[in-house]
């Protein structure tokens, strides 16, 4: 087994007992990343020389005694988040040649700890999408068939997981842009509980549902990524101002038995495609042999979530994306005669088709005449469905389902028709729209390409929610899927 290949706890114990160094890891990563980018397109932008500066640190690091359970792993990173001194591009042609001047909390964080940055992987334009078709720099494809999208926004990041091209990935998710693109490539995708992550340094989509997460080859390493990144930040206000829960303890004495899990009637309609929910079916086997009780739940209104969603977030995008002007920073087209025209001809040139399609609708459903028809009836919804997961909460510990009703699309298929595109979130957009933590773990796999299982829970309640999900995929695929 090559080392990029290794997972973070395997990487850890190696590293630990000097049987290889951080450089050795970079380096390996590196290699995969050359050999197999040109036809993935998951990574944008790679700096092998301050990655490789970053191993040799972390090596001083752990010769001088210093443990720590990120300290010399390798990863890759969201193009929608901030790295002082790094382009960050959004996916845009709008941000091309932005060079960021500040570290996002996250990076921080992660750097603080000792993992080491590659890169920067691929996603749909400012996160506009479900399949990373809508980057101005080409569409990632999956690894599994290149053929087909690897979902989205977070595609680059799922596909390089599932590569090896690095031992774990940053997203985002703002409606299921970590779990979608980690069911279709068939990794671990955590959305945190909102508040939980820093959002500062960020690129704003929708700031109520915006998080960032881990995409990973377990839970396990999905939970240590995740517990770096989490806790308060006074740069983010909406972070929570309540000690960080012990997420790693609850994780190591986590069993099934005796907990309850609640499968949601609306996510196993006939729109699902059967091969999943048999998938779902046997998933409900393994949490009865293990102890747990399962039962039905009604969410009546989950099915709304993403009509509400596509409301939304469309009206934040608007207000988001309206510092994009081609004055202070972005795409500026010079060859114009007034201040007028420099904004139309800027943001009509600066951003893609989807993009523009969210900034007309959200400022549509804002305008005069529409706010209460639209932006405010959505929130009224969105308050219904988050009063369906409190009385949901209060009679199972998990709801679990389907990540999405079908397994990966063709790319091309869907990219002309934007409802069924939006449809892609279906089962992701309520647990955003409640700030619920979820994740997709490996289900198996349907004619070759991964099925996404989810699991949503409580607030703060990641460490639970990782393990009953783990223990789960280890039951139906050994925790893990491989490329063959």
């Amino acid at each position: 087994m090559k080392l990029n290949e290794l997972t973070i706890k395997e990487a850890r114990e190696l590293l630990d007992n000097k049987k290889i160094t951080a450089v050795d890891l970079v380096k390996d990563c590196l290699a995969a990343i050359k050999k197999k980018n040109k036809a993935l397109n998951a990574c944008l932008l790679v700096d092998e020389k301050k990655a490789l500066e970053a191993a040799m640190a972390a090596d001083n690091r752990m010769a001088q005694g210093e443990i720590g359970p990120l300290l010399g792993i390798p990863y890759l990173l969201k193009d929608n988040i901030l790295v002082e001194g790094w382009r960050t591009t959004a996916a845009s042609k709008m941000l091309k040649n932005y060079i960021a001047s500040y570290d996002a909390t996250v990076v921080a964080r992660l750097n603080a700890a000792g993992a080491i940055l590659l890169g920067k992987t691929n996603l749909d334009e400012f996160a506009h999408g479900a399949s990373t078709e809508t980057s101005f720099y080409g569409s990632t494809k999956n690894p599994w068939n290149t053929k087909y999208a690897p979902g989205g926004s977070s595609g680059g990041s799922a596909a390089a997981v599932i590569a090896d091209l690095c031992l774990f990935a940053i997203g985002t998710d703002t409606g299921g842009s970590i779990r979608h693109p980690a069911a279709f490539c068939g990794v671990v995708g955590l959305k945190p509980t909102y508040g939980i992550a820093s959002r500062y340094g960020l690129i704003a989509m929708t700031s109520s549902t915006d998080v960032p997460g881990p995409l990973a080859k377990t839970t396990a390493d999905a939970l240590e990524v995740f517990d770096v990144m989490a806790g308060h930040d006074v740069k983010d206000l909406t972070t929570s101002p309540i000690e960080k829960p012990n997420f790693l303890e609850d994780f190591k004495h986590f069993s099934l038995a005796g907990k309850r899990i609640g499968i949601v009637k609306e996510f196993m309609s006939d729109a699902v495609d059967e091969k999943i929910k048999e998938k779902i079916v046997e998933a409900i086997k393994v949490c009865e042999k293990l102890g747990a009780t399962v039962t039905e739940i009604d969410l009546k209104h989950a099915l709304y979530g993403v009509s509400v969603y596509y409301v939304i977030t469309p009206s934040e995008v608007s207000s988001n994306l309206a510092r994009y002007d081609g004055i202070r920073y972005g795409y500026s087209d010079d060859k114009v005669d007034n201040l007028a025209e420099q904004y139309l001809s800027s943001r009509s040139n600066g951003f893609g088709r989807e993009v523009k399609r969210r900034i007309m609708l959200g400022t549509y459903a804002l305008s005069a005449g529409y706010y209460d028809a639209y932006y405010l009836k959505a929130q009224k919804v969105r308050t219904l469905i988050i009063e369906d997961f409190k009385k949901a909460f209060a009679s199972v510990d998990f709801l679990l389902g389907p990540t999405t009703p079908s397994t990966a699309f063709k790319l091309g298929e869907q990219i002309n028709d934007p409802l069924k595109m939006y449809l892609e979130d279906i089962f992701l957009t309520p647990a955003s729209l409640a700030g619920l933590p979820a994740v997709s773990v490996p289900a198996g796999l349907a004619d070759g390409l991964p099925i996404g299982l989810q699991m949503i829970s409580k607030p703060l309640n990641e460490g639970e929610l990782l393990a009953a999900a783990g223990i789960i995929s280890e039951a139906l695929v050994g925790g893990r899927l491989r490329l063959k």
